[in-house]
């Protein structure tokens, strides 16, 4: 009996994580289950010791079918050295917290080493945006989410994300290597069962960047989609994931206490990422989401 359900199970994982984007979203519910799509692995160790408990060495290579799936999926994460050598443009995201008294102290570690630094659930006048403005010369506020750099910003534009309301903003930065497009966005939340706004935003930013002839972009905020969620394919391509490129590991940012997936994202386009990470900011539920790239 142990290992026919050993077989069974392994079975179904194998499905669920080779043909997880041809499974039906069933209402949003696929969806947050490919947000922890790496878990997965997890449950193999398992199906291995109830093989090992049942005797049964039939269960035990069918327990490695899922395993070795996991691993050509993402085995690759784990084990990638970023590129390195020398870059033009350090660049981060944060997500401070709307009820984050330390957020001051959150972004003054985060942007220390930056050029750009945009930030998603500010206050105005908060202490995450009075001490931004005390490190960078250059800022673009809009709303609840913010664009802060070392360099000159212009052509600036709120963006409504399909919420109501300005939720993003596009910028122009002049850097010493040229110009490079900006938007940072904070996307509608998605919870089981509950993806249509964030979809819907999703699609907005797509359409927004499918419309901008820009050399080179930089997509910066909490997207509220995992890098494995299938709504990532709305954005790359066309656009590059700085810690699928430039990272070591899978750069999880949420939540801060014990990170199980990656909302905060970095995407490029007419750059090169030399590195790429995470960072802690205190006080919030996110890590930041941190870059260097070459121009």
């Amino acid at each position: 009996m142990l290992s026919r359900v050993v077989v069974v199970v392994s079975a179904v994982l194998a499905v669920a994580l080779a043909g997880h984007q041809l499974i039906p979203a069933l209402g949003g519910f696929t969806p947050v289950m490919e947000s922890l799509l790496p878990w997965l692995g997890w449950i193999v160790p398992l199906l291995l010791a109830v093989a090992l408990v049942a005797r049964s060495r039939a269960a035990a290579l069918t327990a490695l079918v899922p395993g070795v799936v996991w691993a050509a999926m993402f085995g690759s994460t784990l084990f990638r050295s970023p590129p390195g050598g020398p870059h033009d443009l350090a660049v981060g995201t944060v997500n401070v917290g709307v009820r984050n008294s330390a957020s001051g102290e959150a972004v003054r570690a985060i942007a220390k080493e930056l050029d750009l630094l945009a930030a998603q659930e500010l206050t105005s006048g908060g202490p995450a945006a009075k001490q931004l403005n005390k490190m960078f010369r250059y800022r673009y506020p809009v709303s609840t989410v913010g664009l802060w750099s070392r360099y000159p910003i212009s052509d600036t534009k709120p963006l409504d994300l399909g919420m109501g309301w300005p939720r993003g903003l596009r910028a122009v930065v002049s850097t010493p290597k040229g110009k490079v497009t900006v938007y940072v966005m904070h996307l509608a939340s998605a919870r089981p069962g509950a993806t249509t706004s964030r979809d819907a935003s999703l699609a907005q930013a797509r359409k927004l960047i499918d419309a901008d002839p820009s050399k080179r972009i930089l997509l910066l905020g909490d997207l509220n989609t995992a890098t494995t969620d299938r709504g990532m394919r709305g954005l790359t391509p066309p656009l590059t994931d700085a810690q699928s490129t430039a990272g070591k590991g899978f750069g999880f940012t949420w939540p801060s206490e014990f990170p199980v997936t990656r909302p905060d994202h970095i995407l490029f386009r007419g750059m090169t990422a030399t590195e790429a990470g995470v960072a802690p900011a205190t006080g919030s539920d996110h890590r930041a989401a941190v870059a260097s790239l070459r121009l």
